[in-house]
């Protein structure tokens, strides 16, 4: 982990010595939709969590429409199983309880964005962006779940061995940027990410006791979890501008 986290350093070091003239720095923070794709398995909800990251944009003092970013950035991904209940009596509903599958993942995207003015007065842009995507799980809440350790099958859920901790995905959206001075702003965006590899791999399991029918045994079929999240970001902008006097 400390090397993961010098590497990452070291990068974002290189990156505002390299950046061409001025470099803008954004702090990001919203809510994150998460989905997950569970193969042989139904009835996935989202699961409705947060995120927080910061990024580095190359600004070209004369043309700023096209940047490079590099951002860096801890999201809460995963799915939900919902419960509702009802009344036998009444009929009406009981009430509702959430089961949250949970990944805390680590993320550094690597990408390009495209700026446009937007209106006349030059203080608000509309942009798209896309990048490629390296994820890490720090940690995950799967093997903690309640109803994993009282449930009769418990291949019914993930097993901690199938969690898979490193993933690659992309990442695409696009917002609006907003100008209040020349060095502070601030921006909107909605993005789209899904990984490309599993977050989960777990191989069939035959021959598995049933301890709820003693005598009795199943088979663990194959499983891949894919996580993808929608993710809705506020920031703040803030510009290290270059100038170079000849």
């Amino acid at each position: 982990m400390i090397r993961l986290i010098t590497f990452i350093a070291g990068l974002f070091i290189a990156f505002g010595q390299t950046s061409a003239q001025s470099t803008a720095y954004v702090f990001n923070f919203g809510p994150t939709a998460g989905i997950q794709k569970w193969d042989n398995s139904q009835g996935r909800e989202p699961m409705f969590q947060y995120h927080a990251s910061v990024a580095m944009e190359t600004i070209n003092n004369e043309d700023d429409r096209a940047s490079f970013i590099m951002q860096l950035g801890y999201h809460v991904k995963g799915s939900a199983t919902r419960f509702r209940f009802f009344n036998l009596n009444s009929g009406f509903p009981g009430g509702t309880y959430t089961e949250r599958f949970k990944f805390n993942n680590f993320s550094l995207m690597l990408g390009a964005k495209q700026r446009y003015d937007f209106g006349s007065s030059g203080k608000a842009k509309y942009f798209y962006f896309g990048g490629l995507r390296g994820d890490y799980t720090l940690s995950t809440n799967i093997d903690n779940l309640p109803n994993a350790n009282t449930n009769c099958n418990p291949a019914a859920y993930p097993l901690m061995g199938g969690v898979q901790r490193w993933m690659v995905g992309f990442s695409v959206g696009g917002g609006m940027e907003f100008s209040f001075a020349e060095l502070v702003g601030a921006q909107i965006q909605l993005s789209v990410n899904p990984d490309v590899t599993p977050q989960y791999r777990q191989n069939a399991i035959p021959n598995v006791i049933d301890i709820c029918n003693p005598g009795a045994i199943y088979n663990i079929p194959e499983r891949r979890i894919r996580n993808t999240t929608v993710e809705l970001s506020v920031g703040l902008r803030l510009l290290r501008k270059v100038i170079i006097v000849e």
